[in-house]
Parts: C-alpha cells; sequence; structure tokens
C-alpha cells in the first residue's frame, strides 16, 4: 500500500504538469512489463510486443499523433506492425490519428465508430475553437475510417503479450473503449476508471447504472495495474474506489431525489458534502454527475 501510495504521489506531481499541456512530449513511464506511458493530456498507453505495436489514443491533432508514432518506433524499432485504437471519441482520444504513419491498423468498437461518425467533426470544431493552440493542433485532424471494427472484445496478439480490445458499455461515452494487457494484468481505463476524479457523462452518453455495470465487468478482469486517461496510474484497486465514489454519489442523489430536493440544490449540497467526505480530491464538481442521477 505504501510502494502504491508513493508511486501515485510522484506520478501525480509530474501529471500536474502536463494534464493541461495539449502538445505531448516523447518522455515516457514504465507500467509494467509490455505497457509504456506519456503522461500528458491525455495519457497514453504503448504495448510493446515481440512482433507489433499497440498505442490507445493518439493525444490532440496530428502533430501529437507524430510524436506517439516517433516514440512506439524507438521503443520496438525491429516491430514493423502498428496497430492504433481510441478509448473515446473525443478530439484529444482520437484526434491525431491522421499523423500516424501510412500502414497503421486502426481498430476500434462499433460503438464509438457510430459516434465518431455523428459528432466527431462538430467535436473537432468544439475543442478547437478553445484556444488559438487547439486550433492549431486540429486544422488539419481529420476522421479516419477503421480499418477493423468489432462489437464487444478484439484480441491483438504481438507477441509474448495480448492486448484485448474490449467494450463493456456506455459509461462516460456511449463507446468507451477498455484495453487489458495479458500477461501484465495492465488496464487501460480510459475516462471509465480515474485516480480522484469526479465521473462525468458526456451528453447522450451511459447513465450512472451502466457505468456501474461496466465497472463490475472490469473488477472480474482483476487487473494488477491501470493507467487511466486523465489522472496517475495505479493498482487495481483504483477500480473498486471508482465503484465506491459513484455508488455513494449515487446512493445521496437519489436520497434527496426522494425527499423532493430540485437537482440544482442537491448539486450544491453534495459538493459541499462530498468536499469533506472526499477531502484528498483535488476537484468535487458533482453537479453534472447528479443531474443524470436525477434523469435516469
Amino acid at each position: 500500500m505504501q510502494a502504491k501510495l508513493l508511486l501515485l504521489g510522484a506520478l501525480a506531481g509530474a501529471l500536474l504538469n502536463a494534464q493541461n499541456q495539449p502538445v505531448l512530449g516523447e518522455g515516457t513511464v514504465k507500467v509494467s512489463d509490455h505497457v509504456w506511458a506519456i503522461m500528458g493530456w491525455p495519457n497514453i498507453a504503448i504495448i510493446v510486443g515481440n512482433r507489433a505495436t499497440l498505442v490507445v489514443d493518439t493525444g490532440l491533432g496530428p502533430r501529437n499523433g507524430a510524436t506517439i508514432a516517433r516514440v512506439a518506433a524507438k521503443l520496438a524499432p525491429a516491430n514493423q506492425k502498428l496497430f492504433l485504437t481510441t478509448t473515446h471519441f473525443h478530439p484529444e482520444h482520437a484526434g491525431g490519428e491522421a499523423g500516424f504513419p501510412a500502414g497503421t491498423i486502426l481498430i476500434r468498437n462499433a460503438a464509438q465508430q457510430r459516434e465518431m461518425e455523428s459528432h466527431g467533426k462538430e467535436m473537432i470544431d468544439l475543442f478547437a475553437g478553445r484556444s488559438e493552440l487547439n486550433k492549431e493542433l486540429l486544422s488539419n485532424a481529420k476522421l479516419v475510417t477503421p480499418d477493423i471494427t468489432f462489437e464487444q472484445e478484439a484480441q491483438l496478439d504481438l507477441g509474448g503479450v495480448t492486448a484485448r480490445l474490449l467494450w463493456f458499455g456506455g459509461a462516460h461515452t456511449k463507446g468507451d473503449e477498455l484495453t487489458f494487457v495479458e500477461p501484465d494484468r495492465t488496464l487501460v481505463s480510459g475516462d471509465v476508471v480515474q485516480y480522484q476524479v469526479v465521473p462525468g457523462i458526456f451528453r447522450d452518453g451511459g447513465t450512472p447504472s451502466s457505468w456501474l455495470a461496466v465497472l463490475d465487468k472490469v473488477a472480474a478482469l482483476n487487473p494488477l495495474h491501470v493507467l487511466p486517461d486523465h489522472s496517475a496510474p495505479g493498482d487495481g484497486s483504483m477500480v473498486a474506489l471508482e465503484k465506491q465514489f459513484i455508488s455513494d454519489l449515487q446512493r445521496s442523489a437519489l436520497e434527496l431525489k426522494q425527499k423532493g430536493v430540485a437537482v440544482e440544490d442537491a448539486g450544491k449540497r453534495l459538493e459541499a458534502e462530498f468536499k469533506a467526505k472526499y477531502p484528498a480530491w483535488p476537484s468535487m464538481n458533482v453537479a453534472g454527475f447528479v443531474r443524470s442521477i436525477y434523469s435516469e
């Protein structure tokens, strides 16, 4: 436990500096035997076998995608095959696909691909409007048609390591994808499991209950390491902590709803209550998730 907390503390400190920086660097952190991470916005997973490499997420725009591809090539220069997948359809996760070299095999679940086709261009435009740097990074972003789509699971044999690409249902978005690396037992969790980050459901994504159902399936994998998108990596206990927080918030919000408390007032009350209950969390903006609980 002490080692885990020291690791989280050290990585959280490094991550704070990179967390809101949309331009990724080329430094890596080794998460497990076959998994490396570029820490930033978002964290990028690079899974290296002795025949092929899998990258999870692209960074914001093709410039970041090209950076990630260079890092992947340096980690495994002999590998001739490069796979790419994305945790969900938002631009910092999928907007850099065009920066990867020709021949990269793009694979994602069908639910996520439907979201990409319906809202991908809209999301690129939305994110590009947030800053001049975002606009520059996304200026040549393109929606790339995947080479492979799957419904619930796809397995990639990278040589000595297998990556299981999993769709367990909606959570943050409808198409949230998880990657489980064997034999490392490393989970690349996207936005589904994070460290001390209040969950958020994007528009018509999942529901609080479907998110909990996804976490039950994740727990059955019994991960040893967890690499999230927007927080420090840690061990498998992060899955139970995520479920505990969502269950706690759902239960508290439903109690207020049953008492007739308006959703806006419930959000304010629970923000104050949960700040006291979870004092180590850097932010406790629960109003959005409370609205999702009320509307389910």
